[in-house]
């Protein structure tokens, strides 16, 4: 006995035009808000590890203590550059969508990484953070690789 929630095919409905139209601009609105929300953070974070002092930061999370001053100053670069990549298709259309791609990816690698940093220095409240950062980068990066 199949215990499929789904119904058959054949009584499926039929969507129309401008059922697809409307779902694809759902789609697009909902992706375009969360690449907001990442680049909004992104550029925050990198702009706070640019312009903190590293005893500030220090106090807010334990691995800028343990590194040089200027990785972490590197990786404040790298988010602000990722975030305006993730952004960069509304600011030229002539772009396409490869800076909003490379820059999801290069997010997800970046979150990752820090993921596992917090999570091994027990920064659990970071560590959320990157999961849910993660949550967000990832869908973006699949709904928007997907041609159309």
């Amino acid at each position: 006995m199949s215990t499929s929630l789904a119904p058959p095919a054949s009584t499926r409905p039929t969507l129309s035009a401008a059922q697809i139209r409307n779902r694809a601009a759902f789609r697009n609105l909902t992706l375009w808000t969360l690449q907001g929300w990442v680049a909004m953070f992104f550029a925050a974070a990198g702009y706070a590890k640019l312009t903190e002092s590293i005893s500030n930061l220090t106090a807010l999370m334990n691995w800028p203590g343990m590194v040089s001053e200027s990785l972490v100053r590197g990786i404040g670069i790298v988010e602000i550059v990722l975030a305006l990549g993730m952004i960069a298709p509304l600011l030229s259309w002539k772009l396409g969508r490869w800076p909003l791609l490379v820059s999801a990816v290069g997010l997800v690698m970046l979150e990752a990484t820090m993921l596992a940093v917090h999570a091994i220095g027990l920064d659990l409240g970071l560590a959320l953070t990157n999961v849910l950062l993660l949550a967000i980068t990832i869908p973006v990066y699949l709904g928007r690789r997907v041609s159309r």
